[in-house]
């Protein structure tokens, strides 16, 4: 029987893959926009440091879900399921094919799989938690979440307040832990999704593209734009957007707790640990085909080909 929905595509992969290369010729070849999936992307002001798309690579292709936050507000993953969708929908109506790239697993499942109906955010009891920790240490409400959830402190590690302090809220909202909303029944998304993993064969060479991106946005000014994100009253160490791989490094860098060489090695082993991380959670995407964007090319356009035939 054949699948009525409309096509979208979903490029993902870990970082320094080679997504935003394949997603701007994509989404030329088939006048499209991309909708951006990446947790540090929506934050206006980071930009080297998230290898955010500059003005000559998005010079006329409309990127979607970049720069819709300032570094201190809050972005989570349902507002971007909801704001995934609403520009899917959108392209869809236009006759065109949604183009999906990012490395964030979170935001593509809460898009693909959809979110549970949880509690939406409570602004003081998630300031009261926040002061908590500062003031009890992250491990010590990790220590409690084990107690009221178990199955989410397995998943959530102690260093991650973020996700701590959600699980935590929800718990103290609903009286239920996170882990049974999350195992509630998802809908059916509305899209027919293909869905390739970019990822370099040898993990040698994804951990020197990591390296030679790292010493490139150097060049190109990083500790430069963190010192302006400092300078900003409002941005402290436990923002979201501040503990963004890389910029996490040079903020603490930059108030002199490493030095430049320390710096650098401390940043790369941070964003050699999220590619690991990233490939981890892609390994369950079991619908999802894995190629090298670098060896399998033709692969890639041919899969691309025979998915939008299937239409």
């Amino acid at each position: 029987m054949q699948d009525a929905r409309p096509p979208a595509i979903a490029l993902m992969g870990p970082t320094a893959s080679g997504k935003t290369a394949l997603a701007l010729d994509w989404a030329r070849r088939l006048d499209t926009e991309v909708i951006s999936v990446d947790s540090a992307l929506v934050y206006r002001g980071l930009d080297i440091g998230s290898a955010k798309p500059d003005a000559v690579e998005r010079a006329g292709i409309v990127h979607r879900l970049i720069d819709v936050r300032d570094p201190d507000q809050p972005y989570s993953a349902a507002d971007f399921a909801r704001e995934g969708l609403e520009a899917m929908r959108e392209l869809a109506a236009r006759g065109r094919i949604p183009l999906l790239a990012g490395g964030t697993g979170l935001y593509f499942r809460a898009l693909l799989d959809g979110l549970s109906p949880m509690p939406e955010a409570d602004p003081a009891l998630r300031e009261a938690l926040r002061a908590r920790g500062a003031e009890e240490g992250w491990a010590a409400l990790h220590a409690e979440l084990a107690r009221v959830d178990p199955s989410a402190a397995a998943r959530i590690h102690a260093t991650d307040p973020q996700r701590i302090s959600r699980a935590l809220e929800v718990h103290a909202l609903t009286g239920q832990p996170i882990s049974h909303w999350q195992a509630a029944p998802r809908r059916r998304f509305p899209f027919r999704v293909l869905k390739l993993v970019l990822a370099p064969a040898d993990r040698g060479e994804l951990h020197a593209r990591i390296a030679a991106r790292f010493d490139a946005m150097l060049a190109r000014g990083f500790l430069d734009e963190v010192r302006a994100l400092r300078a900003n009253p409002r941005l402290h160490a436990e923002l979201p957007a501040i503990r963004a791989v890389g910029y996490r490094q040079a903020w603490v860098h930059l108030a002199g707790g490493s030095d430049a060489a320390g710096f650098r090695e401390q940043a790369i082993a941070a964003t050699r640990q999220l590619a690991k991380r990233q490939l981890t959670w892609l390994r369950g995407e079991f619908d999802a085909r894995w190629l090298d964007p670098q060896r399998e090319r033709p692969a890639l356009d041919q899969a691309l080909g025979r998915f939008l035939a299937r239409g």
